[in-house]
């Protein structure tokens, strides 16, 4: 079992990394679910902490359907973070029809070779999850899938989750759930489900507001909890 955990900010990953996550999703802008991080960030976090540092690339909020200058961007943002030492990148587009945007991809993909990919959350906007599964399965450079089953959190598409859990068997990707998902809740949502990995963002925080610093006693205890799985 892995625990990804947000950060955005320095003291953030520091936080997270002494209190048990295994990895960090480095964003800027939480509030609108995620943007590219400034790459000074990046550099300080990377050479700040021992785990895997995935970091956002989405240029916007407005929408995952991107124009050819967001995908000039988006290029630019990639070569940077890999140029800092990132260990991978999270990333997603889709087209105006719900289906994977495999241009994107294929325009972004090349300029993170060495690095793991994921694909976020646009895939909860897909128009068939399970399709869109097997398109990703199709780049093996893509190594996991950010999901909640769909628009509403991830405890209430446990049946949709499993079934993608399934599908992913036999190819290069793996089920990362995220969205909803409480510290006093995931044992009984991964019994349910089989992930593999789980994304945690306000509530390892304190009040559970995206937007406070991380609570290490949440994040420890959360932590804790998971290691029955390991």
């Amino acid at each position: 079992m892995k625990l990804e955990v947000i950060a955005t900010c320095i003291d953030d990953a520091l936080v997270a990394e002494e209190n048990g996550a295994d990895r960090l999703e480095l964003i800027t802008a939480v509030t609108e679910g995620g943007l590219t991080p400034g790459i000074g960030l990046v550099r300080q976090v990377v050479k700040s902490v021992g785990i895997p540092v995935h970091v956002m690339v989405r240029p916007h909020s407005r929408s995952f359907v991107y124009s050819a200058l967001d995908l000039e961007t988006m290029r630019a943002e990639v070569e940077a973070i890999a140029a800092a030492g990132a260990a991978g990148i999270v990333v997603g587009a889709v087209t105006e029809e719900g289906l994977v945007d495999e241009q994107a991809l294929e325009a972004l993909l090349p300029l993170a070779e060495g690095m793991q990919v994921t694909f976020h959350r646009a895939f909860d906007e897909l128009e068939d999850q399970l399709v869109g599964l097997q398109t990703l399965s199709q780049y093996p450079q893509i190594t996991r899938i950010l999901t909640s089953g769909g628009l509403k959190p991830a405890p209430a598409a446990i049946p949709q989750i499993r079934a993608l859990v399934k599908a992913s068997e036999g190819t290069s990707l793996c089920i990362l759930a995220g969205n909803g998902l409480t510290p006093e809740t995931v044992c009984s949502f991964i019994e349910q489900t089989g992930v593999p990995e789980v994304h945690f963002g306000s509530a390892v925080r304190y009040g559970r507001s995206g937007l406070a610093p991380i609570d290490p006693v949440q994040l420890r205890t959360l932590a804790d909890s998971l290691v029955r799985y390991i």
